[in-house]
């Protein structure tokens, strides 16, 4: 199998990460994004994982970029990105995706495998410096029938990752039930937070934010079942042990003090993309309300809604906003 020469696309808190482990760990490593500070002061100053050093891959801007036929291709950018992405990439790039949500298009190009992280990186706006605000791991693997060559080279990758010790890696036989269970999570946290400015730990202190919370949870996790969508562990619980304590009136409020520390200072993916034209939640909550069709999701449709109404409207975000969901809700939603 020839060695990988690994293309790291996007220098966002995830891209930052992995660039800088397999760097680390010597693979040839070439970043690639279109913030042209990112790309300058990656190049003179190299890429800082806080607490844990810094590595000096090579940098192209996103302009200047060409991928090889053959490269393995690592997908970091935002989901509303891809279609540009894809539009450069030739039929015979190893992509293998590290995004959250569901991109329409990105699935319709059947790539073998997908990255899915549950630790939180938080990478600076304007040069590629990163700090893990939340540990977890990297659950990697194919997402449809692959070949043994393809899943060698998703393991090699994994090798690679998991050198530096930055975090843990999971080579899992199916990615896609890890990235359906990541959604479940990602669908409550980010259209919530995002659209009140807050912590993703103020999600367990505030009472409205708390309440909504655990209703999109319990309904996001409806909406997978029915759909009959398999789902994993990523976490200390698996889904179906979450819509459990979720039904058992006050535990989940009490478990949510013991959550609570690990997530202050921790901001979901979606917080700085709303107040520009563009967010994930069509790949997030969007992608929910695909697959529920007829099946009930109101708190879905009215938060992908208030999301496009903030975004269009130049809205700054509020806990107002939460209240104006909440009011919106058909009655008994919430209770």
């Amino acid at each position: 199998m020839p060695h990988d020469t690994y293309h790291v696309l996007g220098a966002g808190g995830i891209g930052v990460a992995l660039g800088w482990c397999l760097q680390r760990a010597g693979a040839d490593v070439i970043v690639v994004d279109a913030h042209p500070g990112k790309v300058e002061a990656g190049s003179a100053n190299g890429m800082t994982v806080v607490g844990h050093g810094t590595e000096h891959p090579a940098f192209v801007a996103y302009d200047e970029w060409r991928p090889p036929a053959d490269a393995c291709i690592l997908l970091c950018t935002k989901t509303y990105d891809n279609p540009a992405v894809m539009s450069r990439l030739p039929d015979r790039s190893f992509l293998v995706p590290v995004q959250n949500g569901f991109d329409p298009a990105l699935e319709r190009r059947n790539h073998p495998g997908e990255g899915i992280a549950s630790f939180v990186s938080e990478c600076l706006r304007d040069r590629p410096e990163t700090r893990i605000t939340r540990p977890g791991n990297l659950h990697l693997g194919p997402r449809r029938d692959a070949t043994e060559a393809e899943r060698q080279r998703i393991a090699a990758l994994g090798v690679a990752l998991g050198a530096a010790r930055l975090f843990s890696i999971e080579l899992v036989d199916d990615v896609r039930p890890y990235k359906a269970t990541k959604l479940m999570y990602n669908a409550a946290i980010s259209p919530l937070a995002a659209l009140a400015g807050i912590d993703n730990a103020e999600l367990l202190t505030d009472r409205l934010a708390r309440s909504l919370f655990f209703a999109l949870l319990q309904e996001n996790y409806a909406i997978l079942r029915h759909a009959k969508v398999p789902l994993a562990r990523i976490g200390p619980f698996h889904p179906k042990t979450v819509s459990r304590i979720l039904r058992t009136p006050g535990l989940a409020s009490l478990m949510a003090v013991f959550f609570r520390p690990s997530l202050r200072g921790t901001y979901c993916s979606m917080a700085p993309d709303i107040a520009t034209s563009r967010t994930e939640i069509d790949a997030y909550n969007g992608h929910l309300i695909r697959l529920a069709g007829e099946f009930p999701c109101p708190i879905n449709r009215a938060a992908h809604a208030l999301v496009h109404r903030v975004v269009s409207e130049r809205l700054v975000p509020s806990r107002a906003h939460l209240r104006r969901l909440a009011d919106g809700l058909p009655g008994g939603t919430l209770s």
